[in-house]
């Protein structure tokens, strides 16, 4: 997804009215709703309202849950899609919850409804005194209205029904933080070009132009690439960073930074060592593998359009490899025959862990997509590790909570294998999970990060491939 992670909030006396931005908004729902991915809603917004109506859909689609309760007490009989996706709109931003998670647009309350029902004037006018009348309704009995919503868990979570009852089976001890967890806004994180400087040099640079940052702490054991994650006490267009058209910093979280250290430290690799990213768009970890060391990469991946993504970003890091269009489960459209030293697989999968940045997600998946995508991801195993050469490494990694796409799917795939022919390696980090107790803890100086949920699994092959037949 090509979303930024954490947009600002609209605001300033000379920005777009709120109506109109509450008209895109609801269009973008409404778009989400009906299937199409946040991303794609907002490429049909008009560019100078998009960032303001991108800050209003994340700020909607996080708390959607709730707003949907609400608008089932105040208007049980569900309005045209149209009139209610405003609604919904409306009632996101005026539930007293975004507070709380320091995601609350800054506009007082009547301005919300008078914009509301200004926006409904034009998309919406047979429409336009209902509307009126429900969100007043809401602010003269919120006190009741609210603790009414949170009785389901659709309106105390934000979350489908099925994703909820998944997490609490799947972390029983951690269902709750989790679910909130994916409610707050998440922090911008950087990654500095190694080739290029060092993250506390960049944090002095922030700090001249009174732009306040920290750095990251390290991974327990964290050599390749120390010190270069950097966190922004404030979020930024990337344009505003310095030193990013020129490939020196990269916006990239810390957990999606923990790949190419993983898959390249340790492991022995020789100068211009050939490495598979099998997955390879957008590019982030293809582009950190070669900041970190000299290698023969071939960029895999099945999106030809995407794949146009991962060759920009390496423009603009001035760094090079081999791209190439296929499909990692069948190696025999793209695959040369010569065995790979190291291959990092990004499984596609749920994307159940990266929901700060992508609120749009869980409304998305469906339930039957885990076992989807479980099988995907289980093809592309069976399919590369052959072509992987004895005594390399294949990183196996998803940005999902469910151990489906995590630990059993791995535990599936060894157990598939010879026995004795592939190891687990013991820094493999397992499930991180976005949560405070998660973050790792730095040195003075170096302030905690909550990272997004993502899966690592790191296996060595002990025994010779076997060539896909």
């Amino acid at each position: 997804m090509s979303l930024a992670a954490h947009p600002a909030p609209p605001h300033g006396a000379h920005g777009p009215p709120l109506g109109r931005l509450l008209e895109h908004t609801a269009d973008a729902v409404q778009a989400v709703r009906g299937g199409r991915s946040l991303t794609d809603a907002l490429t049909r917004c008009p560019p100078d309202l998009r960032p303001g109506v991108q800050a209003l859909s994340f700020h909607t689609l996080r708390w959607l849950g709730s707003a949907t309760e609400l608008r089932a007490l105040l208007a049980p009989k569900t309005p045209p899609p149209a009139v209610d996706a405003l609604l919904v709109t409306a009632l996101a931003l005026l539930w007293p919850g975004g507070q709380a998670a320091g995601d609350a647009p800054p506009y007082p309350e009547h301005t919300l409804v008078d914009q509301a029902v200004s926006a409904a004037r034009v998309r919406t006018p047979a429409a336009a005194a209902f509307i009126n009348a429900v969100l007043r309704r809401f602010l003269r009995e919120r006190d009741t209205l609210v603790p009414a919503a949170q009785h389901s868990a659709l309106g105390a979570y934000n979350h489908p029904l099925w994703w909820v009852e998944r997490i609490k089976r799947d972390w029983p001890q951690h269902w709750q933080a989790l679910l909130s967890s994916a409610n707050l806004r998440p922090p911008m994180t950087l990654r500095v070009n190694a080739r290029r400087g060092t993250g506390a040099s960049y944090v002095h640079g922030l700090a001249a132009l009174g732009r306040a940052a920290t750095l990251a702490p390290d991974p327990p054991g964290t050599t390749l690439g120390a010190g270069q994650t950097v966190v922004l006490a404030q979020p930024c267009p990337v344009h505003q960073l310095p030193g990013f058209a020129e490939g020196e910093v990269s916006v990239q979280d810390a957990a999606a930074q923990r790949a190419a250290p993983l898959l390249l430290q340790g492991a022995g690799l020789p100068p211009q060592a050939r490495v598979l990213d099998a997955c390879a768009a957008p590019g982030g970890k293809t582009a950190h593998l070669l900041e970190l060391a000299d290698l023969d990469l071939l960029a895999l991946d099945s999106d030809p359009l995407r794949l146009a993504r991962v060759q920009d970003s390496l423009n603009r890091l001035k760094l090079k490899a081999e791209l190439k269009a296929g499909d990692g489960r069948f190696p025999k459209g793209w695959w040369d025959g010569r065995p790979f030293d190291a291959i990092l697989l990004d499984a596609p999968c749920t994307a159940s862990g990266i929901v700060r940045r992508h609120p749009d997600v869980r409304w998305l998946r469906r339930q039957d997509d885990i076992q989807a995508l479980a099988r995907i991801q289980a093809e592309l195993l069976d399919a590369l590790w052959p072509l992987l050469a004895p005594g390399g490494r294949l990183l196996y990694a998803t940005c999902s909570l469910f151990p489906a796409e995590g630990r059993q799917q791995i535990d599936s795939f060894l157990q598939r294998l010879p026995s004795g022919t592939a190891l687990l390696e013991p820094q493999s980090p397992g499930h991180l999970l976005p949560l405070p107790d998660n973050a790792a803890v730095g040195a003075a100086g170096r302030q905690p990060v909550v990272p997004d949920g993502f899966f690592y699994a790191l296996l060595r092959k002990t025994a010779a491939p076997t060539h896909p037949a």
